[in-house]
């Protein structure tokens, strides 16, 4: 009956009736794949009572658990990529309140939501962020990708407690952080990887190079820089090209991926 009212819910059919009119409806062949006899169809109290006993945090951990055990490593380097990001919902504002904010821990191959929590006006995603991958069981060996509001000391602690790899993005948030990678030799650095993509009208090219930190960037576990830069222009004004340069810092070491598949998970985030 849940997944006769998630079905329901995307044919876009939201109140307990109309999920009831939708089970009632829904020919013979695609009852019975939902796993309920057509002679025996739930009532609108039946699936209201179902809904409002259950316990969705246990639901999300029960669904994220049985998608974790699905979801495939790369198989270029035999780690996940799991990508950690926040959204507001589409759709989800109404008169009196804000539109619901969710964080999600999303597979970057198979783009399968593996866990994901609320994120309501009480607090924010930094503090989000543990308890969203608490609810994935084992992340070793695991690169978690994240944006540069979840580039925080306490994160990357959390993270080798559990035995993962992480890339984050460095921004104006961390401005003394991000002045020390800016400053690096960058110049003297070749280009690890190219790639041209061509898209929307407009044509990009993207360089990325890596750099070992030995001393100097003031990060806990960081042990490679990278700096991205991304040069644009549209197809019909070729010569005019805007640049953008963007830094990363990882605590994976040189062995441990090749420069193609790190430009893939920050690309794939």
């Amino acid at each position: 009956m849940v997944t006769a009212a998630v079905c329901a819910v995307v044919a876009g059919y939201r109140s307990y009736t109309a999920i009831a009119e939708w089970v009632a409806d829904a020919p013979d062949a695609t009852v019975l794949a939902l796993g309920i006899a057509p002679d025996r169809l739930p009532s609108e109290a039946m699936i209201r009572r179902l809904l409002q006993a259950l316990d969705p945090q246990l639901l999300t951990a029960a669904i994220g658990l049985w998608l974790d055990g699905r979801a495939a490593p790369s198989a270029a380097t035999g780690r996940r990529a799991i990508g950690v990001d926040g959204k507001s919902l589409r759709g989800s504002r109404i008169t009196d309140a804000a539109a619901r904010h969710v964080m999600a821990a999303c597979d970057q191959v198979s783009s399968v939501v593996l866990a994901d929590t609320d994120v309501d006006g009480k607090t924010n995603e930094i503090t989000r962020f543990q308890p969203l991958l608490d609810q994935i069981g084992d992340l070793r060996d695991n690169v978690i990708t994240a944006d540069a509001l979840h580039c925080q000391r306490e994160h990357v602690t959390y993270l080798a407690e559990r035995g993962a790899y992480w890339i984050l993005t460095v921004k104006g948030n961390q401005p003394h952080l991000h002045q020390q990678l800016a400053a690096l030799p960058w110049r003297a650095v070749p280009n690890a990887t190219r790639d041209t993509d061509r898209g929307h009208g407009r044509r990009e090219i993207r360089t990325l190079k890596i750099l070992t930190i030995s001393t100097g960037i003031d990060f806990l576990h960081a042990a490679q820089a990278i700096q991205i830069r991304r040069r644009r222009h549209r197809l019909d004004q070729p010569k005019r090209f805007t640049t953008e340069a963007v830094y990363a810092i990882t605590d994976l070491r040189v062995h441990q991926a090749k420069p193609a598949q790190r430009a893939a998970w920050i690309r794939g985030h």
